[in-house]
């Protein structure tokens, strides 16, 4: 981390800014496999919190957050749970998948970000701001810059006055191969700015 840390303070201004003005960033960690992936479903375009929130109520009803179980859950109960039906249809396509065998996520730590993105795409509801996070979160990606994450574009912004998102990716080229460092730096500005406390 600090080799990356050290690259980036080099690279860009901002980064020294941040870590003048909040300190050091947390490194997110998660870990891998299926359970992580049903938290990240449901963390699509909601928060963090309310999104773990919902998680826990389903691992407190199921006890077991496994593809068998969840493929049996009726919609109705999902929304009892409080999960949309758009969000069950995903969590739902993620377990077909795997019980067929037609994603198999231990196989994913051996492959490189590309190919992981790949074969998580195929799948209905798993778009490039899931795998992102997961490439990030579980498999600690070096180089990855999640531009579907509001936060990430909010702080862009705010700090660089860049607001078209290719522009982004552009400016964003100097800080490879630690994009992700990064974006925790950029996550960590946007939350000590907001005094909000955020448990991966």
């Amino acid at each position: 981390m600090q080799e990356a840390i050290d690259y980036l303070l080099e690279k860009d201004a901002i980064f020294k800014s941040i870590i003048e003005e909040y300190g050091m960033p947390t490194i997110p960690k998660r870990p891998q496999g299926f359970e992580t992936l049903v938290l990240l479903i449901l963390e699509q375009q909601v928060s963090i919190d309310s999104a773990k929130a919902t998680f826990l109520k389903i691992k407190t009803t199921l006890k077991t957050v496994a593809p068998e179980i969840l493929l049996d859950v009726s919609d109705a109960e999902f929304r009892n749970l409080g999960v949309s039906r758009q969000k069950t249809s995903y969590i739902k396509a993620l377990a077909t998948a795997l019980l067929n065998k037609e994603l198999d996520l231990e196989s994913l730590p051996n492959k490189t970000a590309q190919q992981v993105r790949e074969e998580l795409i195929k799948i209905k509801g798993i778009g490039n701001w899931t795998i992102d996070i997961y490439l990030m979160f579980c498999l600690q990606a070096p180089d990855l810059l999640p531009l579907g994450d509001i936060a990430v574009v909010n702080t862009i912004k705010e700090l660089l006055n860049i607001h078209d998102k290719d522009e982004m990716e552009i400016h964003a080229k100097k800080w490879s191969p630690y994009r992700s460092f990064a974006t925790y730096l950029l996550w960590h500005h946007y939350l000590k700015k907001r005094n909000r406390t955020v448990v991966y």
